[in-house]
């Protein structure tokens, strides 16, 4: 796979390894099913080091990985599974669900992608805040594994119409050139570490060229050292990467590499741990992040034991977020109000080091908010502190604010503002709608 030396499982031989490992013949019926909805694929590191066969489905690591029935709506899994066999029949049914998924949260196709100066969309970037604009390599549009909560799963599904990806480092240089307000770039997708070296590279070197001085960090979003560490480690294309982002750290650039950490024993192999201070060794820094989600990491015990690992490593937990309005959220959400809790009860568990993560934090069309919990006021009513750590209107950045508490609440559109000096902040979400009363226990 793009001569990173991994070996993967797709589609029908993903179904045969559930029959295989797992006890319960239903599993299989499944992937064959929701699969056909949702992208899935795992990598050998995956199969044989991650998952507890014995435990699955119940396995954290399994649920994160592999389908489940109820990651889609009972009727949209039963359109499926009658259209198996029928490919016109199956198409529609499938189309029909993807669109109720909601694929592109955050209306991140219609107004996160910048325009040249001839009104062109600049293919393959996003630029939403001011000071960061992210890249989508194309040849780095997949990943070693994939997550199933994953909100970019519209990425992998094989629809042209759905999937962010450049032309090619030119346009996307040409542009950052124009815009001297960017100072971070962070390259996306899929996952960048699935490319080969020499596919990445004229990216990076093309940030070192003269008219290009205001870009001073580089990130790269990766999920390389839980899905396929060998990637920087005993892969043959691992030297070359390491000297390269060895290189751009030399060049005064701060290179920062966003792993994605679900659940601890993503952490535990003994090769992953190899990787990490592979990565180091190049005078990169590692920051951590990912969603909290049901069936996975639900558990504030779960979120202390992973960002103890971490700290350990050299690794600077960064964001817990909330699993995002698309894709299989109605099998992986949670209330705000249970996201907060989980998150306080990690951070109460660790030293100052550990307690670096903000969150939770939601990653809204108008930009990243974090509840800072509940709160009750003067009157006694309950509320919401919100703030926003990064916004569109940079204005609204810092500003604390309040929702109206609810406890059954999992995403922003769901909040109402408390009071008329609220209501800016909520100018991308629904007001008036429907909100319990009391407060929390």
């Amino acid at each position: 796979m793009n001569g990173s030396g991994t070996r993967t499982v797709t589609g029908r031989r993903l179904a045969a390894l559930v029959r295989e490992r797992c006890a319960d013949p239903g599993l299989a019926r499944d992937v064959e099913v929701v699969s056909q909805v949702l992208p899935f694929k795992v990598s050998g590191h995956v199969i044989d080091h991650l998952v507890d066969w014995k435990s699955a489905p119940d396995d954290p690591l399994y649920r994160l990985l592999f389908p489940h029935r109820d990651m889609i709506d009972p009727a949209h899994f039963r359109a499926v599974e009658r259209a198996l066999g029928d490919p016109v029949a199956l198409r529609g049914a499938v189309a029909a669900v993807r669109d109720a998924l909601n694929p592109h949260p955050g209306e991140q196709l219609t107004r996160n992608i910048p325009r040249h100066d001839d009104g062109d969309q600049v293919e393959g970037v996003q630029h939403k805040y001011a000071q960061t604009a992210l890249v989508f390599p194309r040849h780095g549009q997949t990943c070693h594994a994939y997550c199933s909560y994953c909100f970019r799963w519209a990425q992998f599904v094989g629809d042209p119409g759905l999937r962010i990806a450049d032309d090619g480092p030119r346009r996307v240089t040409d542009y950052l050139r124009r815009h001297p307000e960017v100072s971070d770039v962070l390259f996306t997708g899929g996952d960048p570490l699935v490319m080969r070296t020499e596919l990445l590279e004229p990216y990076v070197e093309a940030l070192l060229r003269p008219g290009l001085e205001h870009i001073t960090t580089v990130r790269i979003g990766t999920k390389a050292l839980s899905f396929h560490p060998a990637r920087l480690v005993t892969d043959p294309d691992a030297g070359p990467l390491l000297r390269l982002l060895e290189r751009l750290a030399r060049a005064g650039r701060h290179v920062a590499v966003m792993v994605h950490v679900s659940h601890p024993r993503e952490l535990e192999p003994d090769l992953t741990r190899l990787a990490v201070s592979a990565l180091r060794s190049t005078g990169a820094e590692l920051r951590s992040q990912a969603p909290v989600v049901r069936h996975v990491n639900d558990d504030p015990a779960v979120w202390a034991d992973s960002w103890r690992a971490q700290i350990a490593l050299g690794i600077h937990p960064y964001y817990l977020f909330m699993e995002r309005d698309t894709g299989a959220r109605r099998y992986f959400g949670l209330p705000i109000q249970r996201a907060y809790e989980i998150h306080r009860g990690a951070t109460t568990r660790l030293s100052g080091l550990g307690r670096t993560a903000r969150g939770p934090v939601m990653s809204t069309t108008e930009g990243k908010v974090t509840v800072d919990g509940p709160t009750r006021l003067p009157g006694g009513e309950w509320a919401f502190a919100l703030r926003f750590l990064q916004a569109r209107d940079a204005d609204l950045v810092g500003r604390p604010f309040h929702a109206r508490w609810d406890p059954q609440a999992q995403w922003w559109s769901e909040l109402a503002p408390l009071a008329d000096h609220d209501r800016p902040f909520f100018a991308g979400a629904a007001a008036g709608v429907p909100v319990r009363q009391g407060g929390p226990r």
